[in-house]
């Protein structure tokens, strides 16, 4: 069960101390062992909180390990502290902007630190949403319709003459979203046409790229992805974690404070579909997983449709959450891996580039 909420699923038997042994040594090289792990959390995001959350929970599963740890509060000394402890790898649980655009991962390609999870290219594509989703378009993955409008086109190119146009588009509520934040930061629902020119915005306030995308009033789900542990008996292709359905207890959508308030929010796992939604959901999460060049782990966000049935895909994330209330903790534990085993997954995949 999740402190966040009430979870309820099967969790498995937990995994054999060989395997665990394995995860536990995954990327050791002779002479490496002794050298840190850094984990590189904080930073000056809005989601600076949730990331000094994740990074405190990762330290704590990498010193159960046995790894040397060196925690990094992300900020204009990184590069200094990179050099001063030549760190076998980084843990990277820095979310929002840096951590999860490309630009942390680029600095430490070019310092040579192997590193978790996605990399530059990866990471801007699922940053800004509305580059995933003109992706997922292309791909035939479904996604909620949607327009985007860079700031420049609100100020200077007289965009509010189109937003009537849009508003019978995409129709209403419509959501109004910053293109590059996560956690819901900056989510705003324009009701009707007059509240679209505020709800826009509000999102610039966030970034200089908002996305206006068609409403889908259903269920909120949730499909993390993992890559192989490397392990002999391991499948070499990502494997789609039980999906989660998240329902709010208090608010309309799954927002901010939904996602990171204890209590807020009740997280089902495996949620409760049909066998076949839920096999769709995670083929979803892998074509999207693939399509947008993930490594070691993701979580992909999407929508049931209560009228259709259909599910679409909202977002990707590559930096996803380590802490109580977070989804891929709790999707991996109802599998039967443990906080200490999934970190020592994630931290392989600093080694499979």
């Amino acid at each position: 069960m999740s402190a966040g909420g009430a979870a309820r699923g099967r969790a498995g038997g937990g995994e054999a101390p060989a395997r665990r042994a394995h995860l536990r040594l995954a990327g050791d090289a002779e002479g490496q062992r002794q050298r840190p792990v850094a984990v590189l959390k904080g930073g000056a995001s809005l989601e600076r909180t949730v990331s000094l959350k994740s990074g405190e929970r990762a330290q704590r599963a990498l010193k159960a390990l046995g790894h040397e740890v060196i925690a990094i509060d992300v900020g204009p000394e990184l590069l200094g502290e990179l050099l001063e402890h030549a760190p076998r790898a980084a843990f990277v649980t820095l979310h929002g902007r840096e951590g999860e655009d490309g630009t942390v991962q680029s600095l430490l390609e070019a310092v040579g630190v192997p590193y978790t999870g996605s990399g530059p290219a990866a990471c801007q594509r699922c940053t800004d949403k509305a580059l995933a989703k003109y992706l997922m378009r292309e791909a035939g993955i479904p996604t909620p319709d949607f327009r985007a409008l860079k700031e420049s086109a609100v100020r200077e190119l007289g965009v509010a003459a189109a937003l009537p146009i849009i508003g019978r588009e995409l129709g209403f509520p419509m959501v109004v979203k910053p293109a590059s934040q996560g956690s819901a930061l900056g989510v705003n629902f324009a009701q009707s046409s007059e509240d679209l020119p505020r709800a826009i915005v509000a999102a610039l306030s966030y970034d200089r790229k908002v996305v206006l995308e068609r409403y889908v009033k259903g269920r909120d789900l949730a499909v993390s992805v993992l890559d192989s542990d490397g392990g002999p008996d391991s499948s070499p292709e990502p494997v789609a974690m039980p999906v989660i359905e998240a329902i709010p207890r208090e608010q309309e959508f799954y927002a901010y404070e939904s996602r990171y308030e204890i209590g807020m929010t009740t997280f089902v796992c495996p949620a409760e579909l049909p066998a076949q939604t839920a096999a769709r959901a995670q083929e979803l999460a892998l074509a999207t997983y693939r399509l947008l060049g993930c490594h070691g782990v993701a979580r992909v966000d999407m929508m049931l449709d209560d009228e259709s049935g259909e599910l679409t895909v909202l977002e990707t994330n590559v930096v996803p959450g380590l802490t109580e209330t977070s989804l891929l903790p709790l999707a991996a534990e109802v599998v039967g891996i443990d906080l200490e085993a999934l970190v020592a997954r994630i931290l392989a995949s600093a080694f499979t580039r």
